[in-house]
């Protein structure tokens, strides 16, 4: 069964153990209860889709905790009908959280073997982004900026400059920097030269890739 009363009560229960975490959001953790996991995973890990847990994915990627995903979710603080660009497409289960709160997602993925897989899986759970592509996240997509939000899902080494110049006035660009372990940061675009910037403490991603495949 696809999605079954058993998978929502699990859904439930994941909502209830990352607000005790601190997810204050009403609105993320109903996207929580919302979207089903275990369509975004490998069939063997799918009995575990529900704890709030990391999982491999393949090559050598991983989906994140839940936690992790409402936390960078709830920073980016949405809008209805916002235009949010996402690095990192992973499984796809970010992207659908995005989605079941009503922005408009770009979503760009370096890895072809996940690139494909993500295709499936969002076919699978019935979730279309906007645009899903194939390619470079470090230089962001020019093409349909400026974005009310910008989410990156692995580590990066620095802030791509493109990214915080792909930013309207007021968005906020939400990514993990740093190397072995990562400095949750979010800055927030005030004017055409002007940031803020906040951090938000340690987490440990899988590296941003560049120019590979």
């Amino acid at each position: 069964m696809l999605n079954s009363p058993k998978h929502q009560g699990l859904r439930n229960i994941l909502a209830k153990t990352l607000q005790e975490k601190g997810i204050v959001d009403v609105k993320v953790l109903d996207a929580i209860r919302q979207v089903p996991r275990h369509l975004f995973l490998d069939s063997s890990f799918e009995s575990h889709a529900y704890l709030n847990k990391a999982f491999p994915i393949g090559a050598d990627q991983t989906i994140s905790h839940p936690y992790t995903v409402a936390f960078q979710t709830e920073l980016l603080q949405l809008k209805k009908g916002d235009k949010i660009l996402e690095i990192g497409t992973g499984s796809g289960y970010q992207t659908a959280i995005l989605l079941a709160l009503g922005v408009q997602v770009y979503t760009i993925e370096r890895q072809l073997e996940l690139f494909k897989k993500a295709q499936l899986f969002f076919k699978k759970a019935g979730y279309r982004p906007k645009q899903h592509l194939f390619g470079d996240g470090y230089i962001g997509l020019e093409t349909e900026a400026p974005f009310d939000g910008i989410v990156v899902t692995a580590g990066a080494p620095f802030v791509p400059k493109p990214l915080l110049e792909q930013l309207k006035i007021g968005g906020n660009l939400v990514i993990p920097v740093g190397d072995k372990e990562q400095e949750m940061t979010r800055y927030t675009r005030l004017s055409e030269r002007k940031f803020e910037r906040k951090t938000y403490g340690s987490f440990k991603f899988v590296p941003l890739l560049e120019n590979k495949n």
